[in-house]
């Protein structure tokens, strides 16, 4: 059994950027079942770059200007604020996944990904999360996917070294 998530905000399909995720499920999947163990929300994030509309159904908004103290316009001095980890808390969240499923991820969210063993997997905005589930048990049941071979292998490793610990 792997668990898996996804960035859904209607929790019945991938359509949301990664970075910019405001909820993620999570599912804990094997050889014919899936069962949700865990929905996340979070603060809404404003995207940067060419990939910011991906997974956006409509137009966003046109982004306001927000208001400036005095003493900042007077001298011309830019409002510095402490840069946010959007990723961090995520990255939280999603200890223990062996995937996460997005219609898109940034380079550095991939490598974040991979460096905690979480495997990104970019599908098609608006893609099924039950096709998904589907996918995912079929491959834990016959093999073949590399990525579900190898969490599956770690899960499998991680019980043995469980039950031994609770011997001893």
């Amino acid at each position: 059994m792997i668990k898996i998530a996804f960035a859904s905000k209607d929790q019945a399909h991938v359509n949301l950027h990664f970075g910019a995720a405001e909820s993620f499920i999570i599912y804990e999947v094997a050889p014919g079942r899936a069962e949700l163990v865990a929905v996340g929300e979070f603060i809404p994030v404003e995207m940067k770059g060419d990939l910011k509309n991906m997974g956006l159904e409509e137009e966003p908004e046109a982004s306001q200007e927000p208001p400036q103290d005095n003493w900042i316009a007077a001298h011309g001095e830019e409002l510095v604020k402490p840069k946010e980890d959007k990723v961090a808390v995520k990255l939280e969240f999603l200890a223990g996944c062996a995937g996460v499923y997005a219609a898109s991820i940034g380079s550095s969210s991939i490598r974040r990904l991979m460096n905690a063993g979480i495997q990104p997997i970019i599908v098609e905005n608006g893609r099924a999360i039950e096709d998904l589930l589907n996918d995912i048990s079929l491959a834990l049941g016959k093999g073949g996917t590399a990525w579900i071979d190898r969490a599956l292998a770690k899960a499998r490793a991680g019980d043995r070294f469980e039950a031994m610990a609770r011997q001893a």
